[in-house]
């Protein structure tokens, strides 16, 4: 009896795992790259800590921008929490902070305060090294929403806002790459974001 008639079956398997191999291996290459669909206006915002954040600050990083205010009944704390598993899976990663941040700015200065932000960041279990919640000039916050991002915004009679609710993806160089939509899962947010940081 041949070797190979022998092993026929451990060939069969071995030839049937190379083959899944290349065929991965190729999709990952051949996968198209998230085209450029906007860049991200220049900004000076205040942290949580008192600091000012500009977008120049976080360059050379991929960052997921939100917009929100903390007042918000319905969406934002749905949202945010899906942006503490996606915190958590960057960590699981070892690229969160490092490689990858994530930025939540509010369109409600007023509101709020440095303390209401951080207040509202540590609900969620925030990690501050790499996740900033930024607050300044409203009206320079909503044209940064509405022009860069494309996200509409209008306030109502009690102060409310009522806005798209979707995340920006934004690559090391300021450019917009994809917006997430609500149903997109923090699994497949932390993929994307995982991805980016590898082109």
């Amino acid at each position: 009896m041949t070797l190979l008639k022998k092993y026929k079956w451990t060939w069969i398997m071995l030839a049937i795992c190379v083959g899944l191999a290349v065929y991965l291996l190729w999709g990952s290459f051949s996968r198209p790259k998230l085209p450029v669909i906007g860049t991200v206006a220049p900004f000076s915002l205040e942290n949580v800590d008192g600091s000012n954040v500009a977008l120049k600050d976080t360059n050379g990083k991929v960052r997921l921008f939100y917009f929100f205010f903390s007042h918000c009944p319905d969406v934002c704390p749905v949202t945010t929490l899906r942006l503490s598993q996606v915190q958590d899976g960057l960590k699981e990663k070892g690229i969160f902070g490092k490689d990858a941040t994530i930025v939540s700015i509010t369109f409600d200065p007023e509101r709020d305060t440095r303390e209401r932000l951080k207040e509202f960041g540590d609900k969620f279990k925030a990690d501050y090294s790499g996740w900033y919640f930024l607050r300044g000039d409203q009206k320079q916050v909503i044209d940064l929403a509405m022009n860069s991002f494309k996200i509409l915004v209008n306030q109502d009679k009690e102060g409310n806002f009522v806005h798209m609710d979707l995340i920006g993806l934004v690559d090391r160089e300021g450019n917009i790459r994809q917006m997430f939509r609500p149903e997109a899962s923090a699994e497949e947010i932390t993929d994307v974001v995982a991805g980016l940081v590898k082109e």
